[in-house]
């Protein structure tokens, strides 16, 4: 027999196809195949045989002319069913399946090949042709009480394939971002949006807390939001057996009201092996009980959850971190400005005096000693900002060490008023130094050298930046136990030095105890000095055991900073009816 190319056999071809889709008595004799229909995009039948219509009481006119809501012979699981309908007619490439349909009170597995009916060049396919065969069929058993029913094998199989689907989405979404709120929204919205949940929740976990807070939730319009409320663990058994064991739970869970008359299912996400959340949601009847592979999917969705959890959790600490780190380099750039400046200028008033008596420039001896007086205080000056910086270099590395003793608040109060007095006096400010009446001395545990230095800073920073006035330095007695470096003091003696000055706005306050951080660049340079004195103190302080604070109600409104150390001992005070004034009178 000889073959000829005839170029009519596409178009018989296709003109047969196009019969086959207006037929709908099924005489296809041609094709051979038990069952054979045709469908257009939307999944809607256009002609419909099977061989096993009469046994199985189908009617392919009612298939045909039914509505989408009354479907007799549908496919269980429809969504992807269409999706697979649409990609072959997007791509023009026939397929086979194997998939599950429903009609009446059974189900069948069939084997179908679907292939698009070609269209005419330059327009789409809208339609298919579907031929396949009876693989197995099942009934559909109808239970006269009132108990749920058991699922089918078949139903178990197809809510195994849609919630690993569902795992997959998920865990598509929580890769695509590292922003925890998004993270925890997106899973919850796809879990009740998949499953019809009544209500979905999850709750970050600290280990070192012992309640948990809904962070996010999906729930039905009808039910009141649960979102911000606190769950405490102890009190809720699958909240803390899920924590316990990270094994999902299901139980009720009716202190809290997930969802009334339903089991819930709680799971806890976690990352090497340590919880970092929990995952709430009702069960509706028709799922449970849960199975073996259901269960191992939720546990999945866990981990996968508790990962992206401390992978975006590092994310915003390494973020976190990386501003940090940029800020102390800009601050030390701006401290490093400032100190330049600071060093300059008392070393340029050096060169300069020092140059002028050198080149005979001082008109008398008395000139040439003032001259010599400039030099050596701006040498001074020069001196304590180095020492400002040494101390920050040491307290940064982890060098500061301090050797403590019995220190005479007296004797530290002298020492600070023969410093600071002439200088208030100098600028006309009153300069008030009052200490508790004992009749034994009052004696702190402390380096003198170093508690020196703090109160020197403080009194200093208080009369420069006070313009009327004056200063008071108080100190008091706290008989509160206390213990340090394993050792037992009867109480702590807290220094409060306060001035009528410029003051610090509320906002600006938290600032003042940071390295490198001034709350006001260009009012340093005009005050002078490095900024360090509050930081520097406040570390000298806690070394030794005390606490430094700093108040003030803002700005013009003057400051108040206090520091306490340890009690040496206590001493014997005198009754309020026994003291008179008691101004510091130091003999020095």
């Amino acid at each position: 027999m000889t073959i000829t190319a005839n170029s009519q056999l596409p178009n018989l071809f296709s003109q047969n196809l196009e019969d086959i889709a207006n037929q709908t008595d099924g005489s296809l004799p041609t094709f051979g195949s038990e069952l054979v229909y045709t469908q257009d995009g939307s999944g809607r039948y256009l002609s419909f045989y099977w061989q096993r219509s009469e046994v199985l009481g189908l009617n392919p006119e009612q298939i045909i002319n039914g509505s989408h809501n009354e479907e007799i012979f549908a496919p269980v699981d429809k969504v992807a069913y269409l999706e697979r309908l649409h990609r072959i007619l997007e791509n023009l490439v026939p397929e086979k399946l194997q998939c599950w349909f429903r009609y009446h009170q059974e189900l069948c597995e069939l084997e179908l090949v679907i292939c698009p009916i070609m269209p005419p060049l330059g327009t789409a396919a809208t339609t298919v042709v579907v031929m396949g065969r009876l693989l197995q069929a099942t009934v559909e058993q109808q239970e006269l009480s009132t108990t749920p029913k058991a699922p089918t094998p078949i139903e178990l199989a197809l809510r195994s394939q849609q919630h690993q689907k569902l795992v997959n989405k998920i865990t598509r979404n929580i890769r695509r971002t590292l922003d925890l709120d998004i993270i925890w929204q997106q899973t919850v919205d796809s879990l009740g949006k998949a499953l019809k949940l009544e209500r979905c929740i999850i709750c970050p976990y600290q280990p070192s807390s012992s309640k948990v807070r809904v962070i996010a939730e999906y729930h039905q319009p009808e039910r009141s939001s649960m979102l911000g409320l606190e769950i405490d663990v102890a009190s809720e058994p699958a909240f803390a057996q899920a924590l316990a064991t990270l094994e999902p739970v299901v139980m009720e869970v009716a202190k809290y009201a997930l969802c009334p008359e339903q089991k819930v299912l709680v799971v806890a996400t976690c990352y090497q092996d340590q919880a970092n959340g929990l995952i709430a949601l009702a069960v509706r009847d028709e799922c449970y009980p849960l199975t073996n592979a259901e269960l191992e999917l939720a546990k999945e969705v866990a981990d996968q959850l508790g990962t992206a959890i401390a992978h975006a959790t590092l994310y915003k600490e390494l973020e976190a971190a990386r501003q940090k780190a940029e800020e102390a380099s800009r601050l030390k750039s701006e401290f490093l400005a400032n100190v330049s400046h600071e060093i300059r200028t008392p070393l340029n008033g050096m060169i300069g005096f020092l140059k002028l008596i050198l080149e005979g420039m001082a008109d008398d001896p008395e000139e040439q000693h003032q001259f010599l007086l400039e030099a050596h205080q701006s040498s001074i000056h020069l001196l304590n900002i180095i020492n400002d910086i040494l101390d920050i270099a040491k307290i940064e590395a982890g060098k500061m060490e301090l050797d403590c003793a019995p220190v005479q608040l007296d004797e530290l109060f002298c020492g600070v008023e023969s410093f600071m007095r002439p200088q208030a006096e100098m600028k006309n400010l009153s300069f008030r130094m009052q200490i508790p009446t004992t009749c034994d001395e009052i004696v702190v545990q402390g380096n003198y050298q170093r508690l020196l230095q703090v109160m020197l800073n403080l009194v200093n920073n208080a009369i420069k930046f006070t313009h009327e006035g004056g200063i008071t330095i108080t100190a008091d007695i706290v008989q509160k136990k206390i213990q340090f470096q394993e050792q037992q003091f009867p109480g702590m003696v807290r220094v409060r030095v306060a001035d009528t000055g410029i003051g610090v706005s509320l906002d600006k306050q938290d600032k003042l105890f940071q390295l490198f951080s001034q709350v006001d660049g260009s009012r340093t340079r005009q005050y002078g000095g490095t900024g360090l004195g509050l930081a520097i103190s406040q570390k000298l302080i806690e070394a030794m055991g005390g606490e430094v604070h700093f108040y003030s109600l803002g700005e013009g409104l003057g400051s108040t900073v206090t520091f306490t150390v340890p009690l040496y001992q206590r001493p014997v005070i005198v009754s309020s009816t026994d003291k008179t004034d008691n101004n510091l009178d130091c003999a020095c």
